[in-house]
């Protein structure tokens, strides 16, 4: 497991936020411990490894900027994904990094913040495959999908009704390449890894999106965590006031999102609407 101790005013986020390096670089207040949190770390662009042995991408910058602002240190673990809410439910860490899909199966174990993101499911295929344009033109095929995700779950549950062959991997790349080599027909996975891989693979191409499939990526927390649930959500809120979250989603994904995209939706109450852990206390974060 891959640990990087990031304090939280990291001149790195400074440079994302605009504040001055000198700002960033102040010591955590209060003496509080570090928070701890972890990533799938081979999940590009969320999380991915740096040439010099750490973690970089959406979520890292998010998250550093999250601590800064609570002024508290971060310690970020990397692992694969199937592993980590059962690591946050053993106590091992605060809260996840990850990017984590909201359904209602974990809301009603887990505690979630409200969406800073959307997410779709999408398939993505070897360039030279015809488009796919129903899910008839999955009948019979190999999915490949990382291992412990919605996307998984997806296949599982249509695999009857389609005749799908699962292939299930540790990490988004090693899904990717089984299309690339022939071993799958299509990677399943949210729509902004797979439009991610395709920017930076040539033979893989971004294709159909799943109507209907649009979900919360929000941060999990256990149920006995509500306080710090809400404490993160006031920050999350904040930066979605102030445009740091659309600004790393430029960034990151290359389009800056419109009103009516999660990074600058402020979502009444705390943690996603019409799930269980939604609790409708009327946010009143203290910004600035």
């Amino acid at each position: 497991m891959r640990r990087v101790l990031l304090r939280a005013a990291l001149a790195a986020a400074a440079m994302v936020s605009g504040l001055p390096a000198a700002l960033a670089q102040a010591p955590a207040a209060g003496g509080q411990p570090p928070l701890r949190c972890a990533v799938d770390g081979t999940f590009a662009p969320h999380a991915f490894p740096t040439l010099q042995g750490g973690v970089q991408g959406f979520q890292i910058d998010l998250f550093r900027e999250v601590a800064r602002r609570m002024g508290r240190e971060l310690v970020i673990d990397s692992a694969s994904f199937s592993g980590l809410i059962p690591a946050l439910n053993a106590g091992r860490y605060d809260f996840l990094c990850a990017p984590t899909t909201v359904t209602r199966e974990r809301a009603e174990n887990l505690l979630f913040t409200e969406g800073y993101i959307w997410t779709a499911l999408q398939f993505g295929i070897r360039r030279g495959t015809p488009p796919i344009r129903s899910e008839e033109d999955l009948r019979g095929r190999t999915i490949s999908v990382n291992k412990g995700t919605p996307y998984e779950q997806w296949v599982r549950n249509n695999a009857e009704r389609l005749n799908l062959t699962l292939l299930a991997f540790d990490t988004q790349p090693d899904a990717v390449q089984a299309v690339l080599n022939g071993r799958a027909y299509a990677n399943l996975s949210g729509n902004t890894v797979v439009r991610y891989s395709a920017s930076r693979t040539p033979q893989f191409v971004a294709d159909f999106v799943l109507p209907g499939s649009q979900l919360h990526w929000g941060t999990p927390f256990r149920r006995d965590s509500a306080a710090l649930r809400n404490q993160v959500e006031d920050v999350l809120t904040c930066m979605k006031r102030d445009g740091f979250i659309a600004r790393i989603s430029e960034r990151w994904f290359g389009d800056r999102p419109g009103p009516d995209q999660a990074e600058n939706i402020e979502f009444p109450g705390y943690g996603p609407p019409g799930l269980p852990g939604h609790d409708p206390t009327p946010q009143n974060p203290r910004c600035g």
